[in-house]
């Protein structure tokens, strides 16, 4: 026990050095997802939308996360949560690659200097927290108990093991909806054991696998319709909505531009560099130690469906590549502790962590844009108690920062688009009583792709005052006593 303690350490340093690639960006405005999540959280309670007045198209254990960092804090307390998240999942990428080469304590080190390094970086969306961030404990935790029950000794062990990946697996599924890693490895290692540990994964495991998810959803759905959520709500907004916001993307000008953003950043990060190392290491496993599982077609599905899932994730934002961290961190537990790190693998890894301070220094040193900030202060300097304001069209971090509710549920601006093209909704609220008195409009009026503004544009004249223009938004005050 006392040389596997020095791995332990440095498995936890490896953690709180990419805690540290954090700390310059905690003060930082929260993004338009950090601020919206921390509004919908907030309220949560029987309402008139989704999650209490407000609709988003993500499953019910994200929102509670999120309220559980505002009470930790607000933003600050979220952000916290996402460093929570960093360090758990460096710590679990480690027991991994003990899972994988059991007896072997190196074996914890590189998988755990991938999750350091690709957490750690800006060009993976890291210092913002977001749904593949928070969900990552959670694959993280399922994949280890998948490899545990494909060690089991006995049916009871593998069942305790199938129940605990299975509960994992569905922890990540109701944080966002793509998170299939856990079932996808649970259904490789299902093709391709040996026929006893095929039969034990058709059995035990399986049967655990559907206990653990079944009950972890259905504790969730009933959390969550205790709170004015339906089942019926969730799936129209988690798996309908997804449909048909697909074809609304593609009409997006912006996407092919962030997709080829994506990639480069990929390729920034230095992720292909060790994908391309590691494989090679991982051709020649048949001599490897007898110990070790063969996980070889395994981890090529895994690193096939995340691939898949960022592509199909359409808006192509950066915190999308942390969908691929999962498959890395299993492929680097395949691939071992090399006898000498000055080889291939040395310099894949050191160049990879070079990237991520490099980005880190840059982000930290670059100047943000802090219009939306100066919108949120002006706001809160001119708004009265009982004031409510909506950001046409996203850009919830505003109104979070800013200290006011919207009266129109759809805070981010796909919504919009997909639920409410047409503006009709919109033009309900802005003709009824509670309309908003802040109106913010980031242009000349409400025209913007995917959106057709004739149904609600003319009545910004008819109950709206202008006021300013504020860092490129123009800012709308309700004319008192319009009706």
């Amino acid at each position: 026990m006392a040389r596997q303690r020095p791995w332990r350490v440095i498995v936890a340093m490896a953690g709180l050095t990419c805690l540290l690639g954090w700390l310059p960006f905690l003060g930082r405005p929260l993004s338009p997802d950090e601020g919206g999540l921390l509004m919908v959280a907030r309220q949560w309670a029987p309402g008139d939308s989704l999650y209490g007045d407000y609709w988003v198209d993500r499953p019910p254990l994200l929102i509670a996360l999120v309220a559980a960092g505002d009470l930790l804090g607000g933003g600050s307390g979220l952000r916290l949560l996402g460093m929570i998240a960093v360090f758990a999942s460096v710590l679990l990428a480690g027991l991994l690659g003990r899972a994988v080469s059991p007896g072997v304590p190196a074996a914890a080190l590189l998988p755990a200097a991938t999750a350091a390094v690709l957490l750690g970086t800006p060009l993976f969306g890291g210092s913002v927290v977001n749904a593949e961030l928070l969900g990552l404990p959670f694959l993280l935790t399922g994949m280890y108990a998948a490899l545990a029950s494909r060690r089991s000794a006995g049916a009871r062990q593998a069942l305790l093991w199938g129940i605990a990946a299975g509960a994992a697996g569905a922890g990540a599924l109701m944080i966002k909806q793509n998170l299939l890693d856990v079932f996808v490895l649970l259904l490789a290692l299902l093709v391709t054991g040996d026929l006893r540990q095929r039969s034990r994964l058709r059995g035990e495991t399986a049967l655990g696998a559907a206990l653990g998810s079944a009950g972890f959803v259905c504790v969730a759905l009933a959390g969550a319709a205790a709170l004015g959520t339906s089942p019926a709500e969730l799936w129209s907004a988690v798996v309908s909505f997804r449909g048909e916001a697909t074809s609304v993307l593609l009409e997006s000008p912006a996407s092919g531009r962030r997709f080829w953003l994506m990639c480069l950043a990929l390729l920034g990060s230095g992720a292909p560099l060790l994908v391309g190392v590691l494989l090679l290491r991982i051709r020649g496993l048949a001599a490897g130690p007898p110990a070790q599982l063969d996980l070889r077609l395994p981890v090529l599905a895994l690193l096939v469906w995340e691939t898949a899932a960022v592509l199909m994730g359409g808006s192509y934002w950066l915190h999308y590549l942390i969908g691929l961290v999962p498959g890395l961190v299993l492929l680097a537990a395949m691939s071992g502790l090399p006898d000498r790190m000055c080889g291939p693998v040395g310099l894949a890894y050191g160049l990879t962590a070079v990237s991520t301070l490099c980005v880190i220094g840059w982000v930290g040193l670059y100047p943000i844009d802090r219009s939306e900030q100066e919108v949120a202060s002006w706001l809160a300097a001119a708004a009265q108690p009982g004031d409510t304001a909506v950001v046409a069209f996203g850009v919830p971090s505003i109104l979070e920062s800013a200290g006011l509710e919207s009266p129109y549920p759809n805070l981010w601006s796909l919504p919009v688009r997909v639920r409410d093209p047409q503006l009709h909704d919109f033009r309900a609220v802005l003709a009824g009583p509670e309309r908003p008195t802040w109106l913010v409009i980031s242009g000349v009026g409400l025209w913007t792709w995917g959106v057709d503004p004739a149904a609600a544009q003319p009545l910004i004249k008819l109950h709206y005052e202008y006021v300013d223009d504020v860092g490129g938004y123009r800012i709308f005050r309700a004319l008192e006593g319009s009706s």
